[in-house]
């Protein structure tokens, strides 16, 4: 048996289990361990978990984990909440720069909105897939418009295209989109918790990088992006298809901590 600190935290409705592992003890090889902590009945309850641990030459290392216990691709609003983490923590100040597994990534904390933006990595390849865009952005992102999205099936449709032969075993993350306003209204279905989330901030950077594709966009932009949890904003520039100094900016908030022994 093992006893177990750990921190909950949300970013507009995804939620995370934060574990500060600097003492390097936490079992991450423990595929079951991890999915046993984030299932919403038999554990805490968590879209995932991360672990905030020590590496050279960056404030701390982000190792992430979906809910179903494997190690995943980056996570944009878990990069936001482990930045408040770190915070909270006393690790950082108004700023850092910490590592991830897509690379380096660089946020700023606005303590008074308990606001993060996240700097996440450059994208240069925009692909089609019918209709649907298809990119990466830390993440790999399909991207299609749809009418209705309100009752549209994301879990039915989201599944279906998540596991066709085309995306191989590893599967891609699906966002299902339409114009809202000055920007969009999302809802995603993402592997690895293999259901819709709340949130999801890589999916919201991939639509607002792909809408703008769409519509022909160039310039410094900026997207406002509804989710069910709340209301996401992204920043970047786009030249042709080359989308630089791209920022996730939103809310991530402490929600209670606790200790469990498995």
């Amino acid at each position: 048996m093992a006893t177990y600190a750990f921190y909950k935290y949300q970013g507009a409705g995804n939620d995370f289990i934060l574990i500060d592992n600097r003492n390097l003890l936490f079992d991450k090889d423990n595929v079951d361990l991890v999915h046993r902590l984030c299932d919403r009945r038999f554990g805490i309850g968590a879209d995932g978990l991360m672990l905030l641990q020590p590496v050279d030459g960056y404030d701390f290392e982000m190792v992430y984990f979906n809910a179903d216990g494997r190690e995943g691709s980056m996570c944009g609003n878990g990069g936001r909440c482990i930045v408040a983490f770190a915070r909270d923590l006393g690790i950082i100040g108004k700023t850092t720069d910490f590592l991830a597994v897509d690379g380096p990534h660089h946020a700023e904390i606005d303590d008074e909105e308990r606001r993060v933006s996240l700097q996440m990595i450059d994208v240069d390849v925009i692909e089609r897939d019918g209709a649907a865009y298809v990119l990466d952005t830390g993440s790999p992102h399909y991207v299609a418009l749809v009418d209705g999205l309100a009752s549209f099936p994301v879990v039915a449709e989201g599944k279906r295209i998540r596991f066709n032969g085309r995306y191989g075993a590893a599967g891609i993350n699906v966002n299902f989109v339409e114009p809202e306003g000055p920007g969009y209204y999302v809802r995603t279905y993402e592997r690895g918790v293999e259901d819709e989330t709340l949130a999801c901030g890589t999916g919201a950077t991939a639509v607002a990088i792909a809408m703008a594709v769409h519509e022909g966009k160039s310039g410094s932009l900026v997207v406002p992006i509804r989710v069910a949890g709340g209301n996401l904003t992204i920043r970047f520039k786009k030249n042709g298809n080359h989308c630089t100094d791209v920022f996730l900016e939103g809310p991530a908030k402490f929600v209670f901590k606790g200790e469990i022994t498995v």
